[in-house]
């Protein structure tokens, strides 16, 4: 069984495809480079291919099958850089990957943390030599009500680990989970963008997602709410977001993700201009902080990335189902 590694990413990922390469017996072939329609056709010969968040069109999907490729593997949660459709329609198989929901939910906690005390203003200023405390007062997370989009593992963990601070906390979700209510209260959409002081995304990008927080969603919050996406960037309008800021409705914002990311993140773009311009007009805000989609990056994640794409590989050449299948 043959695995084509796309996006390598060195020694960071080399040891762990080492260790479940020999457990799961996959052959694999790696590079840092990107999958595109110029380089995909190194993947004849192989039966799956693994990547990150590239999009794979439908070109790109049927030139893969014609070239023997049986499963297309991310090594994330999401598949939404993946044209699902045309996969079932071409019989590949779509896998992604699981890992522990304590790296994201945390970082998330983090972002609500550094907002409530403007934390990188305060670095900034430092760095200057300004310890004033002017423009420097922040907020107590124990004494905000915290509204939380989404009650997945992430969601879920997100609300476990923020009980020990006091919050109030408000969960919304169209599945309720008994867990949640031992910390929290399940409330209606509405209802959590009114009452919140700080609202984080949790919930999936599905198409009827797309959007979830735009100008009506705005409308509906608090003057100075906190906003924190560790989720994923089209769940929010970005215009609508540089508004809301601009209008002083969001009082901070902390975005791990953004619209429009791909082609942007996970590249060193030191010496050129960025051709996202709502990234840029964001970063420009002081009370905003922008990470590059690493919410997710610990070494516990890796491997389980790591093992998640050997074990799909494993199951897709033997003609097994992988746990790891995405229902198509």
């Amino acid at each position: 069984m043959k695995l084509f590694y796309y996006n390598y990413r060195g020694l960071e990922e080399g040891k762990y495809i080492e260790t479940y390469r020999e457990k799961y017996g996959v052959e694999v072939v790696t590079t840092p480079e990107s999958p595109t329609m110029e380089n995909i056709e190194q993947l004849a010969g192989f039966d799956c291919v693994a990547i990150v968040t590239t999009p794979i069109d439908r070109a790109m999907m049927t030139r893969m099958k014609e070239l023997g490729i049986k499963a297309v593997i991310t090594r994330s949660i999401g598949v939404n850089h993946i044209d699902v459709k045309a996969a079932k329609e071409l019989g590949v198989i779509v896998c992604n990957a699981a890992y522990p929901p304590d790296g994201v939910a945390n970082f998330a906690i983090m972002l609500m943390l550094m907002s409530c005390r403007k934390v990188v203003p305060i670095m900034k200023k430092s760095m200057m030599q300004d310890y004033s405390l002017v423009a420097k007062k922040g907020r107590e997370i124990s004494v905000s009500t915290v509204g939380v989009m989404g009650t997945g593992r992430i969601g879920r963990t997100v609300i476990k680990h923020l009980s020990g601070f006091g919050c109030k906390i408000l969960a919304y979700d169209i599945y309720e989970n008994e867990e949640v209510k031992q910390y929290g209260e399940y409330v209606d959409k509405d209802t959590l963008l009114a009452q919140s002081d700080i609202i984080t995304l949790h919930v999936p990008f599905l198409e009827e997602n797309y959007h979830f927080i735009g100008e009506e969603e705005f409308a509906k919050m608090k003057d100075g709410v906190i906003l924190v996406n560790t989720a994923r960037g089209e769940l929010i309008d970005t215009a609508a977001l540089i508004q809301a800021i601009e209008t002083g409705k969001v009082g901070s914002a902390a975005l791990d993700v953004l619209e429009d990311e791909v082609g942007l993140y996970y590249k060193d773009l030191t010496e050129q201009p960025l051709p996202n311009h709502e990234r840029a007009i964001l970063a420009s805000f002081p009370n905003v902080i922008l990470t590059p989609h690493v919410a997710f990056y610990t070494e516990q994640s890796i491997a389980s990335m790591v093992e998640c794409t050997m074990q799909s590989c494993a199951a897709v050449a033997k003609g097994e189902k992988s746990p790891y299948e995405w229902p198509m």
